[in-house]
Formats: C-alpha cells, sequence, structure tokens
C-alpha cells in the first residue's frame, strides 16, 4: 500500500454494525531460543481468530485481561503464552487501535467501518506477521510501527480512525476495495508479502511431525535410562554375590594353601621348621570361627567343637601383612571396640568404603569385658589358646568381633573394586601431620588419609611406689588390660602362692571375684586391698558398698580396705608391700588395677587439644576435633548435651561412640545424646547395669527388694541370649508396663539384703544416673529418665517403673 495524500476528500463512515457479532483477536507466542549474534529472543505470533457474539465480547471487556496486546512483541515483558485484544487496550496502543480498526468493530453501539464480504482477514494479519519476522534485524519499535501501519486498509469515512489513533491512515488512492476481490497487501516500503502456510495455521502451537519426533524422543531417553538402572543394579548384584562368595571360601583357600605343600615337600623340612612353629605359636592366638553375635548354626555346632581338641588353627588371627597402603579414605586409629564400630558404621553406610584399621596390638578387634568375666569360669584348660568362653546361658562365643575372614589383607584395600576393611596388626602410629592428611608408623613407613579417627583407648596406670621399686617388682606386677595380659595372669594364678589385687573399683573388684572362684580349686591366696572403706566405694553409696565387700568375702578373698600403699620391695622372692598405716603385705604377685589413663600420645604432633579436667582429646558434641578428624572411646572428652562434658572410660560408650563417629565420618553430623550405660558382674549370682553419672559424692536413693532366682546374670543372660549387655548386641527398646501399687520396701526393711533395686543418683534434685541392682533388661526406662531431666517428688513411684516388686 502506498502512503495518501492528507489533502484527499475523506469517505463517509459507514453505518453502525447490527449484526451483534464481533471479531476477538488472540495472540499465541512461542519463543525461539536465542539468536547467537544479538543475543535476544526471537518470537512467532500467531493469530488465532473467532466469531463471537456481541454479549460474550461485552461479559470479556469486563471480565477480560487488560494488559496491552502489544507486549507480546516485547520478549522481556511477556511470559505469558496468549494475549487477547480487548477494548480497554484500544485507547493505550497505537498497534491496538490499528488491529482493532482492521478487524472489528469496538461495540454494536460504536460506528467503526466494516471489512467487505470475502475480505481474508486472516491471510493478511499472517502476511503481516511473517513481515515482521522477516525484519527482526530492525529495533522492536520499527518493527512494531510497520505492523501498525500496514494494517490499515482506507475507508470513506476518514482519514483517520473512528477511535482516537495516534498516528495517520495511510492514504488510498483507489478507495475501498471491491467487493469479493482482496487488495494485494504490501508494506510501507512498496514490498510485497509472502505467507508461509506455517503461519496459517489456526491450530495449537506445534506442527504434527514436530510432536511426533519430540514423544519419540522423550520415550528413547526414558528407555534408555531404565536399561542403564537395571543394568546397574544387577551388576551390583552379582559383585555383591561374587564378594560374599569370595569371603566364604577364603578360609578353605588359606587351609588349602598350609596343607597342600607340607604333603609335597619332603619330612625333613617340616621337621626343621617345627620348632619355628612352636616357638610362635603362643604368641598367636587361635581364630574365631564364627561372627558376632553368633549364628543359629554356629551355636548348634559349639558341643561338637568342643568335644573334642580343636585342631591347629588354619589362619592366623594376627594377620600381619608386609605391604602397607599409600592411602586410605577412611583411617582408624587403634583397633578396639570404638574402632570396629566406627568401620562397620561407615561401611554400613557406604558400601564401598575402603576402612584401614591401625593398631599396635598383634590381634584383630576383640572384646575386653570378658578378659575379666567370663574367661575365668571357663572350664576349658586352653581358654588361653582358644579365647573362648561359655556365657552364662551356656552358648559359646569367641572374643573377636569378626573371623579373620571379614577382613580383607591390606595390600589388596587400594585395588578393592567393592572397599572392605583392612587391619594392620603390630603398626604403632608415632606422628599425625594434620595439615598434610597423614600419618607415620614405627617403622617410618607413611600414610595418607581423607578422613581420620583417633580410637587409642587408655593406658592402665600404675602406682608411683611400684615404679620407683625397680626391675624386680616391675617383672612380677600385671597391668591388665590386653589379651596378653589376661594369657599373663592366667600363668600366674596357676604357678604361685598369693596374687595382690591393688584397687577397689569395677576391673579390681571383678578379677578379685574371678580369682576368688579360682582360689577355691587350688592353694591360692587372693588378697584385695583399695583405699575406700568397701568395694567400689567411689560408685556405690556407703551402706551398698559395705554389702559388696561382705559378698567379694564370701568369694574366697582377703579385703583389705582404707590402704595406702607406701612403698613395695622385693625380697626373699617374695614382694613386700608396706602401707602407710604401718600393715605389711607379703604377696608373690600384685595386679594394678587403679584407673585407666586416656592414651594422648598424639595430641602434641598433631596439635589437638587435650582436656585439662578429664584428659583425653578434646571434641565438640559430634565428637569433632578437627573438620576431617573424630575421636571415640576412652580417649574422646566430648560435651553431652544432656550432662554436659564428661569422659567416659566402658565398653557400651565405646561402641556408641564409635558408631556415632563413624555415621559422621559418612556425613550424618548428628551429636552425642544417647547415653551409654555400663555393667559389672560379681560372679554369676551379681551383677549391676548402670547409666549416667555414678559418683557416690553424689546424694542418693536406693529402692531395694528381695531378689529371686531370676534376679541374677545368670538368668539374665539365659533369657536375652547373650552374656555382653551392650548396646552393639541387642537392645530391648520396649516398655515395661508399671508394676502394682505394692508398697515398695524401704532401706530399713532389708537393711542386711539388698538382692535387687533402683539407685537414683541427684544433682541440684534432678537424677542424673541410675544403677540397677540385679535389676536388667529395664535400661531404656533409666535412659528416658535421665533424658527427661525432671524432679521427682516420690522416687519410691519411680522405682516402679523398674517392676523390682514383682515376684
Amino acid at each position: 500500500m502506498l502512503d495518501q495524500d492528507n489533502n484527499s476528500p475523506s469517505p463517509s463512515p459507514p453505518p453502525p454494525q447490527k449484526t451483534g457479532q464481533v471479531l476477538s483477536v488472540e495472540i499465541q507466542v512461542l519463543k525461539y531460543k536465542k539468536e547467537s549474534e544479538g543475543g535476544s529472543s526471537t518470537l512467532r505470533p500467531r493469530l488465532i481468530y473467532r466469531n463471537v457474539e456481541n454479549k460474550s465480547y461485552q461479559r470479556a471487556l469486563k471480565e477480560g485481561a487488560r494488559d496491552c496486546c502489544h507486549s507480546v512483541f516485547t520478549p522481556l515483558k511477556t511470559e505469558e503464552p496468549l494475549k487477547k485484544i480487548t477494548h480497554e487496550a484500544i485507547q493505550t496502543c497505537d498497534l491496538c487501535v490499528a488491529l482493532t480498526c482492521t478487524a472489528a468493530p469496538l461495540v454494536a453501539s460504536a460506528p467503526s467501518p466494516v471489512p467487505p464480504p470475502g475480505y481474508n482477514f486472516t491471510q493478511l494479519v499472517a502476511s503481516l506477521v511473517n513481515s515482521v519476522q522477516a525484519q527482526r534485524e530492525k529495533s522492536r519499535s520499527v518493527a512494531r510501527h510497520e505492523l501498525g501501519r500496514s494494517l490499515l486498509w482506507p475507508h470513506k469515512s476518514s482519514a483517520r480512525c473512528m477511535t482516537p489513533c495516534r498516528r495517520p491512515m495511510p492514504p488510498d488512492t483507489a478507495g475501498r476495495p471491491p467487493v469479493g476481490k482482496l487488495t494485494e497487501p504490501r508494506l510501507n516500503d512498496g514490498r510485497q508479502v509472502r505467507v508461509p502456510v506455517a503461519h496459517m495455521s489456526i491450530g495449537p502451537s506445534g506442527a504434527g511431525g514436530e510432536k511426533k519426533l519430540y514423544f519419540l524422543l522423550t520415550g528413547a531417553a526414558t528407555l534408555c535410562g531404565g536399561v542403564y538402572a537395571y543394568r546397574t543394579v544387577k551388576g551390583d548384584q552379582k559383585r555383591y554375590e561374587e564378594r560374599m562368595e569370595e569371603l566364604s571360601s577364603r578360609p578353605h583357600k588359606a587351609a588349602a594353601h598350609k596343607t597342600i605343600p607340607a604333603a609335597s615337600e619332603p619330612p625333613a623340612v617340616p621337621e626343621a621348621a617345627a620348632p619355628e612353629a612352636e616357638a610362635a605359636a603362643p604368641e598367636a592366638p587361635p581364630s574365631p570361627v564364627e561372627p558376632i553375635p553368633p549364628a543359629p548354626d554356629a551355636e548348634a555346632a559349639a558341643p561338637s567343637e568342643t568335644a573334642e581338641p580343636p585342631p591347629a588353627p588354619s589362619v592366623d588371627s594376627t594377620l600381619a601383612y608386609p605391604k602397607v597402603p599409600s592411602h586410605a579414605p577412611y583411617l582408624l586409629i587403634g583397633g578396639g571396640t570404638a574402632s570396629f564400630a566406627a568401620a562397620r558404621s561407615i561401611r554400613a553406610r557406604d558400601p564401598g568404603a575402603k576402612v584401614l584399621i591401625v593398631t599396635a596390638e598383634p590381634d584383630l578387634p576383640y572384646m575386653r569385658p570378658p578378659l575379666s568375666k567370663e574367661l575365668w569360669f571357663s572350664d576349658d584348660a586352653s581358654v588361653t589358646e582358644t579365647l573362648r568362653f561359655k556365657q552364662w546361658n551356656g552358648k559359646e562365643r569367641s572374643i573377636y568381633f569378626q573371623p579373620p575372614s571379614f577382613y580383607i589383607p591390606a595390600e589388596e584395600l587400594e585395588s578393592a573394586e567393592n572397599g572392605g576393611v583392612a587391619v594392620l596388626t603390630g603398626k604403632k602410629v608415632v606422628h599425625m601431620d594434620v595439615r598434610g592428611n597423614k600419618i607415620k608408623l614405627d617403622d617410618d613407613t607413611e600414610i595418607s588419609y581423607d578422613k581420620c579417627l583417633i580410637a587409642t583407648g587408655g593406658i592402665p596406670r600404675n602406682l608411683q611406689a611400684i615404679e620407683r621399686a625397680g626391675e624386680e617388682v616391675m617383672k612380677r606386677t600385671t597391668l591388665f588390660r590386653k589379651v596378653d595380659d589376661f594369657k599373663s595372669l592366667d600363668k600366674v594364678s596357676r604357678n604361685s602362692k598369693s596374687i595382690t589385687i591393688i584397687g577397689g573399683g569395677f576391673l579390681g573388684s571383678e578379677l578379685a571375684c574371678a580369682l576368688g572362684r579360682r582360689s577355691t580349686e587350688a592353694d591360692l591366696e587372693v588378697i584385695q586391698m583399695f583405699p575406700e572403706k568397701g568395694n567400689m566405694g567411689k560408685v556405690l553409696p556407703e551402706y551398698l558398698s559395705n554389702w559388696t565387700t561382705e559378698k567379694v568375702k564370701r568369694e574366697g578373698v582377703k579385703v583389705i580396705s582404707e590402704a595406702l600403699v607406701k612403698s613395695v620391695t622385693h625380697k626373699d622372692d617374695k614382694l613386700e608391700i608396706q602401707l602407710k598405716d604401718g600393715r605389711l603385705v607379703t604377696t608373690d604377685h600384685i595386679v594394678a588395677a587403679v584407673g585407666l589413663e586416656p592414651n594422648v600420645d598424639l595430641a602434641k604432633s598433631a596439635g589437638l587439644e587435650v582436656d585439662s579436667d578429664f584428659g583425653g582429646f578434646r571434641v565438640n558434641a559430634e565428637l569433632q576435633a578437627r573438620s576431617n578428624i573424630w575421636v571415640a572411646g576412652d580417649a574422646a572428652c566430648f560435651y553431652d548435651i544432656r550432662l554436659g562434658r564428661r569422659r567416659v572410660e566402658h565398653h557400651d560408650h565405646a561402641v556408641v561412640s564409635g558408631r556415632l563417629a563413624g555415621e559422621n565420618m559418612t556425613g550424618a553430623n548428628k551429636p552425642y545424646w544417647h547415653q551409654s550405660m555400663f555393667w559389672s558382674d560379681l560372679g554369676p549370682d551379681v551383677g549391676y547395669e548402670a547409666i549416667g553419672i555414678v559418683d557416690s559424692s553424689l546424694p542418693t536413693v536406693g529402692v531395694f527388694a528381695k531378689a529371686t532366682a531370676k534376679d541374677t546374670p545368670k538368668a539374665a543372660t539365659e533369657k536375652s541370649g547373650t552374656g555382653i549387655r551392650s548396646e552393639s548386641e541387642t537392645e530391648d527398646t520396649a516398655i515395661s508396663p508399671v508394676a502394682s501399687s505394692t508398697p515398695a520396701p524401704t532401706v530399713g526393711q532389708h537393711r542386711d539384703n539388698y538382692g535387687k533395686g533402683v539407685i537414683f543418683y541427684l544433682r541440684d534434685k534432678v537424677v542424673v544416673g541410675i544403677i540397677l541392682w540385679n535389676v536388667f533388661n529395664r535400661m531404656p526406662i533409666a535412659r528416658k529418665i535421665i533424658k527427661d531431666g525432671e524432679e521427682h517428688a516420690d522416687l519410691n513411684e519411680v522405682a516402679k517403673l523398674f517392676n523390682i516388686h514383682e515376684d
């Protein structure tokens, strides 16, 4: 179309439309990807036309959108896929005015030009839209202006629209197009508009072929993802089965490896090697043949295993490998309970983890409680070699957590596809470089790590009087802690006439009862001395400590209370212990059980903080000393969110803290909130479990009842099926029902008979510790009472929760 001279005569306006039909225009915008040059988005408008009733159009004016239609051509202002031209937009936008003047009358009452019959408005507007896209290199305002001017077609009424339009109508010398004939659309510059077929579509966006291709690609991607996931799962399952098969067959391969060469070699070779084997035999404890807890088939086979002498172990439990890996993702320093619990926790959360345990002991990880309890009551003469014991319930088990087949050789750790746990025995860590993330062994070997756990445990304390006494006294003194100490003391108890145990705590009292039981079968005198008034005087109330002392005496032990050692001398092949009150005790051997000193040898080289009050590595509630260093077990001085800063030296705490440290090493970030428990047995008839802070200096309230035959450690283990009353084995989480309201007997009613009961330890009238005396499987209740931290007006009512008055 050509511009029209403004002086040309204006045609008269057509009469108002009275058909009641209005043409509504909807514009759908498809966003194309950004152009590489300009960086602006490309839009393709697509117009949809519908003939609607006048009433519907008026309703749309009141309820429809208020946005200006030209925003669909502005890439930065639009997000909606559909815009509708409304009457309100006409007053604000030239483009809307042009579209409305051309496309449809405003309302029936307003005079407006009417398109002639046969006018193909669809094709015209589509052509103009295509023109805008063809000239996208021009600015947005120019493209919008050209579109608006191109949509105007002349009418006779005026050179301007009936609505106030801010741009003049383009002149037309040819007048209104004839009926049935469409004037050829042209742009302002005279170019002819060519319309692609795709732009004339009035259906939904997207061609049919494009949709089919999209669905085809989506389906193919989904199918490929499913196939990949299936193959990955099957591959992992296959590798797991192969790994388990390899672990189960490893003992048989080791046995075959030892027996086949012996048969093929000449007889002289085994005879020459026999002395070496005999010399090495005492240092090599036999391998346990069952995991913990024991499997049913292993328990069933126990009688047959004990009926005949066990054969020589086919796999050495020390597993000393010559090659040391240069790197370990998870490095655990120490081979005790805390390290094993951490390794098991790490592998549970990260099945492919590679864990290396470094221990100075020659043994694989094992439990320490049986060394002072069940092993001493074994009828097996070779218990020091087998290290297997019968629990109070008669079941047999090993002190080792897992057999050697559970672990992988250290030299295979770095190349292990599925990871595993390796143990370096007989290797001591002497230096730790925190900045370099590496450690140095006593043979100058260095191992780097990603994350490290320090679980070095503790070192038995000794008396200064013994340390000053000289070498002969030290040779006759045992600091009881390890497997070798158990073997040594067992040998001494069979060859000596007198053994003196210094210490009245848990370990000293347990060893006194164990050796006292043996003294009834042999000519052995067992003496126990301690500075307190009674056994476990630092833990138990005085009345219960005195009762326990009488119990220990009945076990055949000579108890010397309030004894402070002044000096120890070696005279006439005997040891003379001089007390500060002038008493003199003569003995053949001394067992020092006076506590534990946390092993913090690595603190200086690592630059880690040691707590000045409690000792041990100072860590936070997550057991963390550095961002990639954790501490667990006896060596950790941790912050208990309920009871404050503490350091605990018990088996169950080693299990709980090791498990928590392992979880946090894999990203759990959990605080220490679970209260660990500890237990002690004075033979098969008296035992107790405790939790929290148990200190005889605190106020206590005890509630006791008469014990029955089932209120013993032996009966408790027969009922629970395990002799290790620890969180590592099992925990009865069921809360027992409240017992009947039988009046609770007071201490005065049973002054000389503390068969069973509950002792509450108070701080500021709040229970902070509980001892269950011959009351078993009630630890969850005690844990909840401490966790609640509430004041109780009548602790006799609280004691009923433990059902101590049941028959």
